[in-house]
């Protein structure tokens, strides 16, 4: 029987961007930082409140996963925002919506109710987005 998930990747155009996002920006904190062979990087962070979970910032590069042709259009994607990964929940929407936005946190959407909750979107330095919740 599965009891959790530990670990979910994002992949972005450059880890050290990347990194500075997620650390300087959101706060996140890093688990691991390490070399993985020749040019790679296995880099992780968890959100501060759920150390549990490791985020892998997922460079999307020729090699292992994709071809030359493969990680292009990859890129490509992660650029045009194609990809929406999750949803970050905080307790106070509005306070996290203007610190955010004072650190540089491109939102795509203000907080507004909608019928699950309060929500805002936000895209990250590669041009994933996420949805940034508040229950009620």
């Amino acid at each position: 029987m599965i009891t959790k998930l530990s670990h979910v990747s994002v992949f972005v155009l450059d880890q050290d961007s990347a990194h500075d996002f997620y650390v300087n920006k959101l706060g996140f904190k890093v688990h691991t930082d390490a070399p993985m062979g020749p040019g790679m990087r296995w880099l992780t962070v968890t959100p501060p409140g759920q150390p549990e979970l490791e985020i892998t910032l997922m460079a999307i590069t020729d090699g292992m996963m994709f071809t030359k042709e493969t990680a292009e259009q990859m890129r490509n994607l992660v650029k045009a925002g194609t990809f929406g990964f999750g949803v970050f929940e905080c307790k106070d929407i509005y306070a996290t919506y203007e610190e955010l936005k004072a650190k540089g946190v491109e939102f795509k959407k203000a907080p507004k109710k909608e019928f699950y909750g309060l929500e805002a979107l936000f895209k990250d330095d590669s041009g994933n987005w996420f949805s940034l919740g508040q229950k009620e």
